[in-house]
């Protein structure tokens, strides 16, 4: 897995939704959403459980404050992912919520889950191409560091950021 920790990747799923990841350890993330019914979204340090499926195939796999689970197959070598979204109902109605810095709204999050419903969950089984990888090294805090803004992918795949 030394390969892949300290990955910095963004993929763009067959729905056209964009996002990024950058995998800060063998337990935490930070991602950035770019594209989608919660683009705008941005977090640090989500715990995660990472593995390695077989060579050059990982998992990763958490739980949001939301209550969204989440499921993502890696496969950098190919250029691929395939990941599978569980958005709470509660996060369907009301995806507005969850635009902002989670970190600094975590209470909110937990109000939303226990106001609104959350079953039934919608599920959002996709593929994506990966379009933008590069070896950032472990735990840099300066690769995720501030919201999604428009032209912001274009800068990373540039290197402007």
């Amino acid at each position: 897995m030394q390969d892949f920790i300290g990955m910095q990747l963004i993929y763009t799923y067959d729905n056209g939704w964009e996002y990024e990841i950058y995998i800060k350890n063998a337990n935490k993330i930070d991602y950035r959403i770019h594209s989608g019914i919660v683009g705008g979204r941005w977090v640090k340090n989500q715990t995660v459980n990472l593995i390695e499926l077989a060579p050059g195939i990982f998992k990763v796999v958490w739980t949001e404050p939301t209550g969204t689970d989440v499921s993502l197959d890696f496969m950098p070598n190919e250029n691929k992912t395939h990941g599978e979204i569980f958005f709470p109902k509660w996060v369907d109605e009301h995806p507005e919520i969850t635009v902002c810095y989670q970190n600094d709204y975590l209470e909110q999050m937990h109000e939303a889950r226990e106001k609104y419903s959350t079953y039934p969950k919608t599920v959002v089984s996709e593929f994506s191409t990966i379009t933008v990888k590069r070896q950032r090294g472990s735990n840099d805090e300066s690769v995720i560091n501030q919201a999604p803004y428009s032209g912001m992918v274009e800068d990373i795949r540039t290197k402007k950021i």
